[in-house]
Parts: structure tokens; sequence; C-alpha cells
């Protein structure tokens, strides 16, 4: 998979409407990106492959493929960050992006500049990786079991046989490695840094945007039900259910934490 310094100016655009093709293109290449514009999904997932993006932002709604395929497709050969955009009110269509695979989203007609913010915040993340935000008291590391990764690789955060190393952005449990999107895999930093604090969804929001927790970004209830979805394809990958969580439990009407070390 490609790495943030080698496609920080690439950007793919997978878009059907010529206007909002135009616009995306000049907000993109306004905040330092090349840009690579598409028609179809089919187009989109071929030009993903062939550029290596660190962006990509797809339409829903597009003649062949839709969007949601495009990313499904995509999620499965890129960990290019994917911005979903779709009409407003169509919060359905932004569940089944983010279950797709996607990082975010943005109602049409949308604003440039709220366009601009979404790409601050990736390039944040690109630049720092979870390891720079202010991290809560870090989870101790255990000593290391068989066929666990030795500790020296790095600082490995840890619950019961979970494993995640944010410097070379590895997770496992036990022997198996884990395949996360980047949005899954800081997530799961951030709770395995709190360890037992909650999480509200509006912190984890403000995390995957790389905004500070003294910040004047809105966080809206879309913003909160995307949290969620991501979280569901989280707890899929670690084989639970929130029914039964086994490592990361939710506090009704506050958010996340993880749970007891105690089987």
């Amino acid at each position: 998979m490609s790495t943030p310094a080698d496609d920080l100016k690439t950007a793919v655009i997978i878009e059907d409407d010529p206007e909002i093709r135009h616009v995306l293109a000049e907000v993109l290449e306004s905040s330092g990106f090349s840009t690579v514009s598409v028609g179809n999904g089919i187009d989109g997932v071929r030009a993903v492959l062939t550029h290596r993006p660190l962006l990509t932002t797809i339409d829903v709604n597009m003649p062949g493929i839709d969007g949601i395929e495009a990313a499904r497709r995509i999620r499965a050969q890129s960990d290019t960050f994917i911005i979903m955009l779709t009409g407003a009110g169509d919060e359905a269509d932004v569940i089944a992006g983010l279950g797709a695979g996607a990082d975010d989203y943005l109602f049409k007609p949308f604003r440039p500049r709220e366009l601009r913010a979404r790409l601050e915040a990736i390039l944040r993340r690109a630049r720092s990786g979870p390891e720079a935000r202010p991290p809560a008291s870090p989870a101790p590391v255990q000593p290391a079991t068989a066929g666990m990764p030795p500790v020296s690789d790095g600082e490995w955060l840890a619950h019961r046989d979970l494993r995640l190393n944010p410097d070379t952005r590895i997770a496992r449990i036990g022997e198996a490695e884990l395949d996360l999107t980047r949005t899954e895999f800081d997530l799961l930093a951030t709770l395995l840094e709190s360890k037992r604090r909650v999480r509200s969804k509006a912190d984890l929001t403000l995390v995957l945007r790389g905004e500070s927790y003294v910040t004047s970004y809105y966080v809206e209830d879309a913003d909160k039900r995307a949290v969620e979805a991501h979280m569901t394809n989280l707890r899929r990958k670690l084989g639970e259910s929130a029914a039964n969580p086994r490592y990361i439990e939710t506090v009704r009407g506050v958010g996340y934490r993880l749970t007891s070390d105690a089987v």
C-alpha cells in the first residue's frame, strides 16, 4: 500500500457532474494537490490503482457502479482516504459509504471552505498519525507471549490479546494481523490510549478530524452516526459485537471505552 510521503500531492475525483468535478479540482489544487478527475466508478477504481492517491472523493450516485460499490472495490486494494459526496439528507448513503470503507463524508451542495477543512484534517492525520494526538494515560505494555510481536519493535498498546503499534500501524489479535482502514486504526489507537476513560462520539469525531479538544468545530448528529458506523466496522473486524464485547464496550448515551481486563 502507498504511504503519505509518496502520495501527499495526489487526489482522485470520481464525479459524473462536470461542474462539481471542476469545483472539487479547484479546491483540491488550491490546497496543494494534483488532481485526476473521472466521470464514473469503473474509471475511478482504475485511476486510484494507477495513481495511488492520498485522497479520493467519490460521488454516491453515478451511472454504472455507484459510489458505494466503487468505494468497496477501492478499499479492498488501497488505503487512500475516501470522502463520500452525497445529497443533503441522504444519511443512509453516508452510513452505507462508511460501511464500504469511506473515511468521511460531505453533503452536496457543499461550501469550498468546508471541503478545505476536511482536507486540512486529512493532511494532519497523514503527517502526524495517531501518536501525535494528545494522549490519555498510555496503556502499559504487557509482557509479550508466544506469537505476539516483541516489545522491541516499538511502543505497543495492549488490551487482552489485542496489540497495536502506532509507529508501524500494525494491529494484531494473537498471531493474526488485522486489516484496518486508517480511520478504524485511529479509532482503535485512541481507545487503547484512553483505556477505561470513556470517549464520546463527539470527542472521537474531533480526533478523526485532527482537531484539539478545545475547538470551535461543530459536531453534528451525522458526524456522531458516522463514528457509530466506523465502530460497527471495527468491531466486526475484531470479531465481537456490541452486545457481547471483548475489547470495546458502549457506554450508553455517552460513548466508548475499553472493556475491563478481567475475563
